[in-house]
């Protein structure tokens, strides 16, 4: 899920879905109207998935997708290593699910361990976890 906004109303740490997937901008640039067009916004944003730098270059009018980050708690049921799976228990539906352990952070994916409780985000139907509680 996602909800509509215009380029002017970011700033720099806030979520904006570039390319269909969901990104933490790292830098704005706004230029000045020209003699012949209108503002532009120069975005850079990295991916809250996989990492990546994804850029877009629009009109400051521009309309944009803001995606809606559902922050959950959740318990570590089982680790499967060979299939790079985490399974998890929501804490206030109980139901359980998959989830890929945290890659980009070695920190967490050390400490994690089953039945410690953990911080997931449920953002365009996937989820990762943020941090071990």
């Amino acid at each position: 899920m996602s909800k509509p906004a215009a380029l002017s109303d970011v700033k720099i740490g806030s979520y904006i879905i570039i390319d269909g997937e969901p990104c933490r901008i790292i830098e704005y640039d706004k230029s000045k109207p020209g003699k012949h067009g209108s503002a532009k916004a120069r975005v850079v944003a990295t991916g809250v998935f996989d990492g990546s730098k994804h850029s877009l270059v629009s009109p400051v009018s521009a309309g944009i997708e803001i995606p809606m980050i559902e922050k959950r708690t959740g318990q570590v049921i089982s680790i499967n290593k060979e299939q790079e799976i985490v399974q998890l228990m929501d804490m206030e539906s109980f139901e359980t699910f998959d989830s890929p352990p945290p890659t980009h952070d070695k920190e967490i994916n050390e400490k994690l361990a089953e039945g410690n409780e953990v911080e997931y985000w449920k953002v365009l139907g996937k989820t990762k976890i943020i941090r071990i509680r």
